[in-house]
Order: C-alpha cells, then sequence, then structure tokens
C-alpha cells in the first residue's frame, strides 16, 4: 500500500515548486500517513456495520418520498487528480444535475422534502464510509471538487491533491453554509471559484502543511459539534470571504 507517490511520478500538473513545499512536509509524515489509511479502514467497517440499519430506514423514506435512485453518485478528484465517483444518499431531483448549476444554493428547489432533512444533519454523506473503505476518500480531507473546478486550481491548490478527498474538513465546518452564501450572489459558479474556493483552500492547505492524525480527530470531533448544534459558524475575522465584493 503505497501512502504517497515520489514527487518525479506525480501528474505533471502537480510537479511544481508550490506542491513540492506541501510534499516535502508530507514525507517527513510517512508513519502517521500509513496509521491515516489503517484508521480509516477500520473505523470505516464499523459505523457500516453499525449504521446499517439507518441506511435501510433513509433507503425507504427516499424511495417513498420521490422517484429516482436511492444512491447518487457523482464523478469527483481525489488524490493525484483521479476520477472516482462519490456516494451520497439522493437529496434532489432525479437528474438535478442537468437542471442547475453543480454546487448547491439556499432553498435549491430542485433538493426534496426528505433531502432537506438529511442535507440539515449530513445524513446524505453516510455512504461515502464505503467511498473511505475503497481508498477514494478518507474522513479528513480536502472535499473533493468536480473536475470543472479542479481545472480551476492554481499550482498551490494542486497540493491539496496529495492526499485523498475527505469528508469533512476545517473548512468544510467553516463553510457549512456555503450554499446560503450562493444563494446572494447573481453568478453562483463564478463566486464559487472567486470568492469561496480559494477561501477554503486557505484551510485545506493549512490542514496538508500541519497535518497529524491528532488534528484529524479534532476535526472529526469539531464536525459532530458542529451538525448537532446546526447553528451557522462564524469564520476567524481574518480570515472571513466576503462573497459580494
Amino acid at each position: 500500500m503505497r501512502i504517497l507517490k515520489k514527487f518525479g511520478c506525480l501528474p505533471e500538473q502537480m510537479q511544481n515548486s508550490a506542491v513540492l513545499e506541501y510534499y516535502t512536509a508530507l514525507r517527513k509524515k510517512m508513519f502517521w500517513l500509513f496509521l491515516k489509511r489503517i484508521f480509516d479502514i477500520v473505523v470505516s467497517v464499523l459505523f457500516i456495520c453499525v449504521l446499517l440499519p439507518l441506511f435501510l430506514v433513509v433507503a425507504a423514506a427516499i424511495k417513498l418520498d420521490s422517484f429516482g435512485s436511492i444512491i447518487y453518485k457523482q464523478s469527483r478528484i481525489t488524490q493525484y487528480g483521479r476520477k472516482f465517483k462519490i456516494y451520497k444518499f439522493r437529496t434532489m431531483v432525479e437528474k438535478a444535475d442537468t437542471l442547475g448549476t453543480l454546487v448547491t444554493v439556499g432553498n435549491d428547489p430542485r433538493i426534496t422534502r426528505v433531502g432537506k432533512v438529511l442535507r440539515k444533519y449530513r445524513i446524505d454523506e453516510i455512504p461515502q464510509l464505503f467511498n473511505i473503505l475503497l481508498g477514494d476518500m478518507s474522513f479528513v480531507g480536502t472535499r473533493p471538487e468536480v473536475e470543472k473546478y479542479v481545472n480551476c486550481y492554481t499550482d498551490k491548490m494542486m497540493a491539496t491533491l496529495l492526499l485523498p478527498a475527505g469528508v469533512t474538513s476545517s473548512a468544510s465546518i467553516y463553510y457549512k453554509d456555503e450554499s446560503q452564501l450562493l444563494a446572494q450572489t447573481e453568478n453562483v459558479d463564478e463566486t464559487y471559484v472567486q470568492k469561496i474556493l480559494p477561501a477554503k483552500m486557505k484551510y485545506n492547505l493549512q490542514y496538508i502543511e500541519n497535518f497529524s492524525l491528532w488534528n484529524d480527530l479534532k476535526i472529526m470531533v469539531k464536525t459532530v459539534f458542529a451538525v448537532c448544534a446546526n447553528k451557522k459558524i462564524e469564520l476567524p475575522e481574518n480570515r472571513k470571504a466576503d462573497v459580494n465584493a
């Protein structure tokens, strides 16, 4: 199980000086990266077994609420720029991708009644336990973007592709109300690429720079509290992004 490729074996677009800085920092933590993968495997298997009854209840609710599949699959980008299919419980009408933008805004009419509840408590993310088990994702890491947005990455942002995509992160916690921010803008894609994405990347790059298994555990705990509290989380003053600027 290769945890981190040699720098010369990375995709060409990742072989730049900005990525090298973060790559060098991660190379010093290979043992902890190995433990991170072991942790992902063991805990994802335990959660899948424990949450199986919830899977069945949610599946039934989705089927009774609207027409379409139970599991939503979309192509996303993970470690080294590799494409994979992310799994979620479907929270929107069937074929919602063809009816609007690739990001969701507040009060999006494509979201179903059951979908609103699943999104509120992040229950729709549970099927990603299988993505973690397969190695496409990790519990903590940069949230996987669609290829359209990854193509907008700067050289420095490419460093976030050194590790598998994550179910949660510090950026996910601070920007958990991202859809409400985007609802205030006229051009959703432009605002996301120019304002939201760069702001979130500050946290994602900081995570890689300061990676530790202990930090992963803290982020996971903070995520649980953020979801349960269901309150808007304020960004630190020096990191706050003005989406209307």
